[in-house]
């Protein structure tokens, strides 16, 4: 995919890539309206376990071509390899650490806040059962992550 530019204020600027690791289809699918939605330009990409996640971050096999992300919404529970493997990975690796790395999980274990946090993401998020909720977590997570922080090129 090719990301457009965009005007803001004179100047052109080009989309936030988002790479959203999540294996429930309909968070995955209401996440993705609520930035479609934002202010801000962005694309988002999805997968939905760990092995395709380090290949897209890494460009190997189906995902060669893959956007490399601007911003990582990270669930804990995945299939095939663990969101908290998945994390690991990410922040040891000298190309990819200083991605920002939001974990949204259904988790409240202070074992897995701890540990999100000693393995440096950049924020811990218990995703919310109640639909309003969940938009309201997502906006504020958009609002900030995309409007208000300056996220490293």
């Amino acid at each position: 995919m090719t990301p457009l530019n965009h005007s803001i204020k004179g100047k052109q600027r080009k989309p936030i890539e988002i790479l959203l690791i999540e294996d429930n289809l309909g968070d995955n699918r209401l996440t993705m309206e609520i930035f479609k939605e934002a202010e801000v330009p962005n694309n988002i990409h999805t997968v939905t376990n760990g092995v395709d996640a380090l290949e897209f971050l890494n460009q190997e096999k189906k995902f060669q071509d893959a956007t490399r992300p601007d911003l990582i919404i990270l669930d804990l529970n995945l299939p095939k390899k663990d969101g908290r493997e998945v994390l690991a990975d990410i922040k040891k690796d000298p190309k990819l650490k200083c991605i920002p790395v939001i974990v949204l999980t259904t988790s409240q274990s202070k074992k897995d806040i701890k540990s999100t946090y000693e393995h440096h993401a950049n924020a811990y998020i218990t995703k919310p059962i109640d639909l309003n909720h969940f938009i309201k977590v997502i906006k504020s997570i958009e609002k900030y992550w995309l409007s208000t922080v300056q996220l490293p090129s």
